[in-house]
C-alpha cells in the first residue's frame, strides 16, 4: 500500500510540474452567466408587411431593441418569462390584432414564443412583455 501511495505521490508531482507553458496563457474564458440572445418580431395589426424586428442579448448586453440594458432588467424581474401560464379562465376580451414572436435563448434555454391581444389573459402577458415589443397600438 505504502508504495502505491508512493507512486501515486511522485506521478501527481511530475503532472503538476508539466504546467501549463510559458506562465503568458491568456485565462479561459467562462461561460455567458446569462446567455440570452432573442429575435423579437412584432405587428401592431398582425400583419407581416407592417412588422417590426429587433434583437436583444445580455450578458453582455445589446442588440438593436431600444435601452437593451432596461429590457435584460426586467427580463431577469419576471418568473419564467416565456412560460404561458396553464389552465388560465380568460375573460373574452379582444385587446386588438397586434402579435408578437420572441424566438431564441433565455438563460441558456430556448425560447419561441408568440403573444397576442386575444383574450384577458393575453393581454395581461402582452403589457407584461410590452418592453420587447415597442410598437404603437391602435386603438381597437
Amino acid at each position: 500500500m505504502k508504495r502505491h501511495a508512493a507512486s501515486l505521490v511522485a506521478v501527481l508531482a511530475l503532472l503538476v510540474g508539466c504546467g501549463g507553458g510559458d506562465g503568458n496563457d491568456p485565462e479561459p474564458i467562462p461561460p455567458s452567466q446569462s446567455a440570452t440572445e432573442l429575435k423579437i418580431s412584432a405587428s401592431p395589426d398582425g400583419r407581416s408587411g407592417d412588422q417590426s424586428d429587433w434583437t436583444l442579448r445580455c450578458s453582455p448586453t445589446g442588440g438593436s431593441l431600444p435601452d437593451p440594458e432596461e429590457a435584460c432588467r426586467q427580463l431577469e424581474r419576471l418568473d419564467r418569462p416565456f412560460v404561458r401560464p396553464a389552465n388560465a379562465i380568460c375573460t373574452e376580451i379582444y385587446g386588438g390584432p397586434a402579435v408578437a414572436d420572441v424566438r431564441g435563448t433565455f438563460e441558456g434555454r430556448e425560447v419561441k414564443a408568440t403573444f397576442s391581444r386575444t383574450d384577458g389573459c393575453e393581454i395581461a402577458r402582452w403589457d407584461r412583455h410590452a418592453f420587447l415589443f415597442p410598437v404603437a397600438l391602435d386603438a381597437q
